[in-house]
């Protein structure tokens, strides 16, 4: 019997730390990252025109705000890496390859910060989870 609850104990252990190994940080950034589905090819670099589709939810609510995949919208084009979108989104989809699939967690200071986006829903220090996937790379 001992050495059945060791083993639990060792499989709880090695699961949590699975469970704590799926999400990836960003060096010098609080936004972190768990792939979905890997891709192949070509990766997203600064100076990238990146297409994707993407679906935007307020993490203290969990309600979407947008999504690219919603009746009436259509992939989003962006330049990577210059700040042309949030910090958190910009620098979460550095390194992704073509058809990878990542769910990034947005802290609000690398969102919409302090003001939040009212029209959108997202609160003062609202936190964001975005799912993206890269459909292009230019």
């Amino acid at each position: 019997e001992k050495m059945g609850k060791t083993a639990l104990i060792l499989a709880t252990a090695l699961s949590m730390l699975a469970a704590a190994s799926a999400l990836s940080g960003i060096a010098g950034y609080k936004t972190t990252f768990e792939v979905v589905k890997p891709g192949s090819g070509s990766l997203v670099a600064k100076g990238s025109k990146v297409t994707v589709h993407a679906t935007g939810t307020v993490k203290e609510t969990m309600k979407k705000f947008w999504s690219t995949k919603d009746a009436g919208q259509k992939p989003f084009t962006y330049q990577a890496g210059v700040g042309g979108v949030i910090t958190g989104w910009d620098q979460g989809c550095l390194g992704m390859s073509l058809g990878e699939v990542r769910r990034l967690d947005i802290p609000a200071d690398e969102g919409y910060g302090a003001n939040g986006f009212p029209a959108w829903g997202i609160p003062a220090n609202g936190g964001l989870l975005f799912e993206i996937e890269i459909l292009e790379i230019k």
